[in-house]
């Protein structure tokens, strides 16, 4: 079955430089921050839900500017995620993926052509080889739980709308008597599904 969405807009107010800058930098902050290495190391009652909402000791975080700055020392190891800073590292609970990427765009540049997804914490991210998207199919319900990669093992969860943008994007190929849907980014190609699911 072939889902028709309406048209993607493609977005022509950023290029795709001053974005690569800007992960750039937020980059070298991050790699400073990994050299922390703290010698206390304890748990917190935090927990980040499959919304992406966090909450301390139950009750929601209301403001994003403190959100965006435990986002900011958040570090997976493992199957475990920690907030670290110069003074301690704080174990706390993901139930699923840690951000949600809530908002899809094409940008074109310079003969390019790139997705850009937008966390819930405005976080932004280029989809290519080092960032790749992938798509799990849940169990129990048989819907798809796609994620695209963002940096240091961190992955967010692909909102349902901006899933269905994404789908705006794909082709449709065989490969062994059915139908798949891909989408291409920075010449790298995803696979999103069968396209008759």
């Amino acid at each position: 079955m072939r889902i028709d969405l309406p048209a993607l807009r493609i977005s022509p107010m950023d290029d795709l430089n001053s974005i690569f800058e800007a992960i750039e930098q937020a980059r070298l902050a991050d790699e400073a921050r990994r050299a922390w290495n703290p010698s206390r190391v304890g748990e917190i009652d935090i927990c980040i839900a499959p919304d992406g909402s966090w909450h301390h000791e139950g009750r929601p975080f209301k403001r994003d500017s403190l959100l965006r700055l435990f986002a900011s020392v958040l570090r997976r190891e493992g199957d475990e995620y920690y907030l670290v800073t110069p003074a301690e590292k704080l174990r706390i609970r993901v139930d699923d993926a840690p951000f949600v990427a809530n908002l899809v765009e094409v940008i074109e540049d310079d003969g390019r052509s790139a997705i850009v997804f937008t966390t819930n914490i405005g976080e932004r991210v280029v989809v290519d080889a080092s960032h790749p998207i992938r798509v799990e199919v849940d169990t129990d319900s048989g819907e798809p739980r796609p994620y695209v990669y963002l940096r240091d093992g961190l992955e967010a969860l692909i909102g349902r709308r901006a899933f269905y943008d994404l789908l705006c994007l794909a082709e449709e190929r065989e490969r062994d008597g059915a139908c798949y849907l891909y989408v291409t980014s920075l010449e790298a190609e995803f696979e999103l599904g069968r396209s008759d699911d």
